[in-house]
């Protein structure tokens, strides 16, 4: 899929998605944030933000299956956890065990047609009061302008030069 790669470059390129995952490390106080082109078979790392030594560079992919992205895709909905150890619904799933997460906030992004595109998404080692009004309004907000954003640059990719 060759638009997965253009998706990747045209999101680095663009200052304005930089920003937003250093706003939501320097809010959340969460080490790790980035933008995920989530499809059926492949979860690809598209901009990253990472001050803990995660280890994921854009590009960089991880298991579909191994992600709770692919909770996201299929529901649309998002996934915000303070504590995994406390959340009665994900502290016996998988995920955060193999990535070594105790908070995670994860929202879908669409693009403005309605597709589906991936997540936004932020994930810390140590628990963070994430599932709070403010956090959760800024998530929704910056998951809306990433999609608009990449939107814009496919439209941008497609216009004659």
């Amino acid at each position: 899929m060759p638009e997965l790669k253009a998706d990747a470059i045209a999101l680095g390129r663009d200052e304005r998605l930089h920003a937003i995952l250093r706003d939501i490390c320097a809010t959340t106080n969460m080490g790790f944030a980035a933008v995920a082109r989530v499809t059926e078979e492949r979860w690809i790392a598209c901009l990253v933000e990472d001050r803990i030594a995660f280890g994921l560079d854009p590009g960089g992919e991880l298991k579909i299956h191994e992600t709770i992205c692919e909770e996201i895709r299929d529901s649309g909905e998002a996934v915000v956890i303070d504590d995994v150890s406390d959340d009665i619904k994900w502290s016996r799933h998988p995920v955060p065990v193999i990535y070594g997460f105790k908070s995670y906030c994860s929202f879908p992004v669409y693009l403005e047609d309605g597709s589906f595109f991936g997540t936004l998404c932020a994930l810390d080692p140590a628990p963070r009061h994430v599932a709070d009004d403010d956090i959760v309004a800024m998530f929704t907000r910056y998951a809306k302008e990433v999609g608009a954003i990449l939107s814009e640059a496919r439209r941008e990719a497609r216009s004659p030069a």
